[in-house]
């Protein structure tokens, strides 16, 4: 029995290894390779370094060619310049700027520099508006301009990328968007050369290393000191068709003495079972309890609140605390309170997709 047993365990196992070794010939052979990618907060650059909206509509010179009538494909087709490998390439997922980006770190750059101004793409183009490359010291960077935001799917085969566009939802199960407020000029409140542009950031940052280790895709509206407009940032929760958004805000009031965390939610967006209100209110008591602080309240979406009321998500703002106040002032500087902030929202949207 035993040596049956053990017999049957040897074929299975030596099926699996020739099964496995036969992919791997197979996509050897057919030079066949999936492509890196990175979102659009895992390359954060200076915002003065990023293109805005509307700049590569403005652009004549190195535009790339779109052949749209090239034949029936799923595949968005990108050809490469010769001898590139397939780990000299990377997608970048642009998507709060509704673009992708192909990033080419040819070993060798000499003699590639001018491939795009004769080598166009053609295949799935509907997605794609209008394309144009870059050539850097070490890199030529492709960046097409997208109808909306997309994740993608994509292999390396005979010097061309493949290209599949996929609707965030058919990918993820759960979707958040975190909004850290402010940005750039805007700097939000201002004591003492204490910038809330900077607090919220902090927080979005620390609370992106405890969401990257879920199952929880998360979307930022920034990750640098960019500022988008406030129907950029509803239009990601709505594009991503996200469970809900989060925004991070800091409080200010002409009292100093006025501290606390508030949030505010939209009062004319409601669903049943889990909504705006819900949001709100487990964000206050999570943050609340996270930095053992004081809870300052509900509040229903004012005229300035744009992004909350405006949002056709569940959505609330979370304000940690008031620059105002000296204590707190001193407190949101410290990067433990920082952390313990973090944690009180991670804790919320954990419990958020419990209930």
């Amino acid at each position: 029995m035993q040596n049956d047993l053990m017999k049957k365990t040897t074929v299975l196992c030596s099926l699996f290894v020739a099964a496995a070794m036969g992919i791997m010939l197979y996509y050897c052979a057919n030079k066949i390779a999936i492509v890196a990618d990175l979102a659009q907060d895992e390359v954060v650059q200076a915002a003065e370094n990023r293109p805005n909206h509307t700049e590569m509509e403005d652009e004549d010179e190195n535009r790339i060619a779109i052949d749209r009538d090239s034949g029936k494909t799923n595949y968005f087709c990108v050809p490469v310049p010769p001898d590139v490998r397939v780990e000299e390439v990377t997608i970048e997922n642009h998507y709060m700027d509704r673009e992708l980006w192909v990033s080419i770190e040819p070993e060798k750059m000499s003699g590639q520099e001018s491939f795009y101004e004769s080598n166009g793409v053609y295949g799935s183009c509907e997605a794609v508006v209008d394309g144009h490359f870059e050539v850097e010291k070490k890199r030529i960077c492709l960046r097409f301009q997208l109808t909306d935001v997309f994740e993608y799917r994509s292999i390396f085969e005979d010097n061309t990328l493949y290209i599949e566009f996929v609707p965030p939802k058919e990918v993820y199960d759960k979707i958040i968007v975190i909004d850290p407020a402010y940005g750039k000029e805007d700097t939000g409140v201002v004591t003492d050369n204490i910038a809330a542009k900077d607090i919220t950031l902090n927080i979005a940052k620390a609370l992106k290393a405890k969401l990257d280790e879920t199952d929880i895709k998360v979307y930022y509206t920034r990750m640098d000191d960019s500022n988008p407009e406030a129907e950029y940032r509803v239009r990601l929760a709505e594009a991503t068709k996200a469970d809900m958004l989060i925004r991070i805000e800091v409080g200010s009031d002409k009292s100093s003495k006025k501290y606390g965390t508030e949030t505010v939610y939209n009062s004319q967006f409601f669903i049943p079972g889990f909504g705006s209100v819900e949001l709100a209110d487990l964000l206050e008591r999570e943050v609340v309890t996270a930095i053992s602080g004081k809870a300052a309240g509900l509040l229903e979406a004012g005229e300035a609140d744009t992004v909350i009321s405006e949002a056709t998500v569940p959505a609330a703002a979370v304000k940690v605390g008031y620059l105002t106040n000296g204590q707190e002032a001193i407190l949101l500087q410290r990067e433990d309170y920082v952390q313990r902030i973090a944690e009180g929202i991670y804790q919320a949207v954990l419990k958020a997709y419990a209930e």
